[in-house]
Parts: C-alpha cells; structure tokens; sequence
C-alpha cells in the first residue's frame, strides 16, 4: 500500500521513484500517452483525451479488473490538469480519514489549488460514507476519482453515480501484455531469460493483469538464470501453471475461441477436444469456467435457465476439489452447455434494453406504481390507482408499466427452442389478455 501513503503530492516524476522499488511502480507511465490498453480512453477520440484538451476534468468512477492502470491513469490526470493528487484506500479509511482530506482540500481551495482525490477500492465505503462525498463534489472542493473492480451499479449510491462518469478498462490483451514486458527490459537494461513460447505462456498466465505480468518479471530478472527457460520450467519456477501450447503456437485467445464456438454449434465431441486441449496444456481452469459461465448466459439463456446453474456448480466443485479431480466438474459444465438448447435471445435483449436505457434517460416510471411509504408520497399521488394483479383474473391486471412519455417497446423475443419455448408461449398469452382488458 505505499503507493497510497508514500506522498500526498503531486504525480512523482520517474526519476523520483527509487530503483528499489517494485517494478510495476517504475514503470508508472509519465503521460497518457504511455498508458498501454486503453486506447479507448486515452486516445486521440478517447473520454480522458477530451477531458483534458477541453480543459474540464469531471469526477470519475473507473471500472476495471485489476492490473489494468486505474491508480496510474489518476495520477496522470492529477499531472495533466495541474491538481493535487490526494491517494486514499477505503480499505483502510474511515469517517474521521475523511473529514480530514475534505478539511484539507476546502483549505487547498481557499489558496487557489484544486484537490484530485483518488479513492481507491471505492466499493469497500459504506453507503452513508459515500454520502458524504456528494457536497464536495457538487461544490467542485474535490474531483473524485473512484476506482473499483465491483460493478458501480451494484456498489455505488445512485446519487454519487449521477455525479459522476463511470469509465469502462478492459483487461489488457496479449499485445499491450507484451508491451509491458519490453518497457520492461528496456528499463532494466535485460532480457527477460524465457523462450518464446515460455514469454507467451507468462503473457497468457497474467490473465490480462499488468501488475501481476510485472511481478512475475520481477521475480525472473532477479535470478541468476543460465538459459532461457521453457513453459514447464517456468511454471515450476513460479508455482504458477502456464498454458503450454502445441508446436504451431496457437494462443490462448484461439484456442477458447474454439471452445465458445463448438459449444454454441452444439457440438460435444468438437467442445471436449477444445477443453482438453487447454486443460492439457496447463490453462487456469477458472479462466475456462468463467468462458463457459459467460456462454451459458449468452448463448443459453431461458432456453434452458439451469445451464448457469451447472456451469456455476462446475466452479464452485472446482474450488472444492482443485486439480485433477475438479477438472471433471467442468468438462460435465462443457457436456451440458454443448447439448443445452441455444438462445441468445437474453443477450440481444439486454443490448437493446441498454440502448434504450441511454437514449431514455432519466424518465420517471407512472405514478400509479411508485412506492408511497411517506405521507406526502400518498398525498402527491405516489402509488394511487395501483392495479394489484393477484386480486385480479389469472393473477395478472394488463396494466401499463412504462413512462408515459415512452412507448412500450419489444426487449426480449424468446426462441421457440427448449424452456423458452414455454416462455414465449406466456408471453402471447399475456399479450392477448393484455388487449383483451385493454380494448
């Protein structure tokens, strides 16, 4: 943790950083222009990009998994736009941490100096503590820089979320990987001591973490290492199983490529090889599960809602049982997804539905369903006329439950293939009671 407490100040230049510190820190980019990954942000037509030319820096909530930049890319705007960068951790900061930063930066302010505060692990505050941000942030005393690896959504109050930008990082592909790994000799002066298909293997096993690529370089460039080591050897080294791949060097990213696609054309037999080939070669299960687990709500869906259930049981036996024995959880996890019937009709919806969702805005919902659990919410006419559907014919009253200055629209459009099917067959019934009462 002493990137967060080593200095209140400022970005640190490079030639600040000590050579004994960790490698991941000495290889903090400078500019934005270092930050390897995400284009999409810090490009020319990137979100960050735009901020900065504009002149105007907006809170920010970044979203990422871990190893991705979210701490070095704070520090970078604190640079860029001339602030002073305030670094806390919700890991170990409380209410009285708190006043005391906010304190120091209404006092920052008076003097003509913005304050940046990250904060990072955001998630980890409670919700009254995420409260208390909301003042200071309208006032402009601070711009937040929130970083989590948790869905905002789910862990961020509504009212923080509405005053800030949440920005999407992607995990960092095999190309911006690789990328690390030369700055990385570059600055240490070596050669990292693997072979190619060794170098891959590390590139793969980091799972699209910088920060953990960095350390396992770390532990290599610190040894006395004669010859260049191979997979096997590596991954003994590190302790660490390294997918090993067969003499024509296919990747990782082709190989679960060919497992998604097998079992979406429901193909067992084509599926199983792909799984065994991985597995084989030594790819993380859980890096597998979590495709299968993805598949089973993309390509799945209602069709068979009990896919996720099998796919999610497959993990949690794997945690159980580990290697090899947990290994046959998943291939069962494989089996069933591959003969499963196929829907994506879940994953369209849910693009449309987000679509809309942006397009909409903030529309509120028809009063007649709102909540009323205060006096002046009844008096304004918060839930008045609500049509409760189990007092009514077939459990179900017809009404209508979208915005009024929206028009119903059509999200979700069931496959006539296995349990949605029995799904889509609701839905017309629905529909047609739904005109009946309606006419």
């Amino acid at each position: 943790m002493d990137d967060f407490f080593a200095t209140d100040n400022a970005t640190r230049g490079q030639e600040d950083i000590p050579v004994s510190a960790p490698l991941a820190e000495r290889l903090r980019p400078k500019n934005l222009d270092n930050v390897v990954g995400q284009d999409h942000l810090v490009g020319q037509d990137g979100a960050l990009k735009r901020m900065i030319v504009a002149g105007k820096l907006s809170s920010i909530i970044f979203w990422g998994p871990p190893g991705t930049g979210k701490t070095s890319l704070a520090r970078l705007l604190a640079n860029e736009t001339d602030l002073y960068f305030k670094a806390i951790s919700a890991v170990f900061s409380g209410v009285a941490e708190l006043k005391k930063v906010f304190a120091e930066a209404e006092q920052r302010q008076q003097t003509g100096k913005q304050t940046l505060l990250f904060v990072d692990e955001i998630h980890r505050f409670n919700r009254s503590q995420q409260d208390s941000f909301l003042p200071y942030v309208e006032k402009g005393i601070v711009t937040l820089v929130g970083a989590t690896t948790e869905n905002p959504s789910f862990e961020l109050n509504a009212a923080l979320l509405s005053r800030t930008q949440v920005l999407i990082l992607n995990r960092l592909d095999s190309n911006a990987l690789d990328e690390l790994l030369i700055k990385a000799e570059a600055l240490t002066e070596k050669n990292i001591p693997v072979t190619k298909s060794a170098r891959e293997a590390l590139i793969a096993s980091a799972d699209g973490d910088g920060r953990f690529l960095l350390n396992q370089v770390e532990i290599l460039l610190s040894l006395d290492i004669a010859e260049p080591l191979g997979p096997a050897a590596l991954a003994k080294l590190l302790h660490r199983r390294m997918a090993v791949y067969d003499k024509d060097r296919e990747g990782h990213y082709n190989l679960i490529s060919a497992l998604h696609k097998s079992l979406r054309g429901s193909d067992p037999q084509a599926a199983l090889y792909y799984l065994a080939r991985m597995l084989v070669a030594g790819e993380e299960p859980l890096y597998v599960l979590r495709r299968i687990v993805r598949f089973a709500s993309e390509d799945i869906g209602l069709a068979d809602p009990q896919a996720l259930v099998q796919a999610l049981a497959a993990k949690d036996a794997y945690d159980f049982l580990g290697s090899p024995e947990g290994e046959l959880a998943i291939v069962q996890a494989c089996l069933y997804c591959a003969t499963a019937p196929k829907s994506n009709a879940a994953y369209k919806a849910q693009k449309s539905a987000w679509k809309s969702a942006k397009q909409t805005g903030s529309l509120v919902p028809p009063q007649n369903i709102l909540n009323a659990p205060t006096k002046l919410m009844k008096d304004i006419g918060y839930g008045q006329g609500y049509n409760y559907d189990h007092e009514n014919d077939e459990g179900f009253s017809g009404d209508n439950y979208w915005p009024e200055e929206m028009e119903p629209e059509l999200f979700y459009q069931p496959v006539d293939r296995g349990f949605e099917h029995k799904i889509r067959e609701r839905l017309d019934y629905w529909d047609s009671l739904r005109r009946k009462i309606n006419d």
